[in-house]
């Protein structure tokens, strides 16, 4: 079959998605690199958000993020670097979708932009979301020109 015609496909699609959020998830880690060094980077950033933040979101930073902060600078980094590999590759594209969502799904509850409609019209939202949910419940079956079996 042809690269063209294994792509025209359910799977194939999938594919392509996983490349594509594959690929943001490698350029999202790489702008946040200098978190590696730096904790506080992350610390000022969470820091401002709770200055905005709605109830829910301001106890979820006060108890969960700030004070976890350079710890999850650093894992954040790593995260976002080994989910966005794994995708490209095609390997464990189920379970790297699934914790990619979780990892960015945590960021925007923090932020406190998912109860806000700006929320449903941003790039950074619900089709990021959804696409790594579609990666999720679809990407368990062999996708094309993957590494894993």
């Amino acid at each position: 079959m042809s690269v063209l015609g294994r792509l025209a496909s359910p799977a194939g699609a999938l594919r392509i998605l996983s490349l594509a959020l594959g690929t943001f998830l490698i350029f999202m880690s790489i702008d946040k690199m200098a978190w590696l060094t730096d904790g506080t980077i992350l610390a000022r950033r969470l820091e401002e958000w709770r200055a905005m933040a709605g109830p829910m979101a301001r106890w979820y930073l006060e108890t969960v993020a700030i004070p976890g902060a350079p710890v999850f600078a650093r894992v954040v980094v790593l995260a976002e670097l080994a989910a966005g590999t794994a995708l490209i590759l095609g390997a464990r594209v189920r379970l790297a979708a699934a914790l990619a969502f979780l990892m960015i799904l945590n960021f925007h509850f923090a932020a406190d932009l998912i109860f806000h409609y700006s929320y449903l019209i941003n790039a950074y939202g619900l089709p990021i979301l959804g696409g790594l949910l579609a990666l999720v419940v679809g990407g368990g079956t062999r996708l094309p020109f993957s590494v894993s079996k």
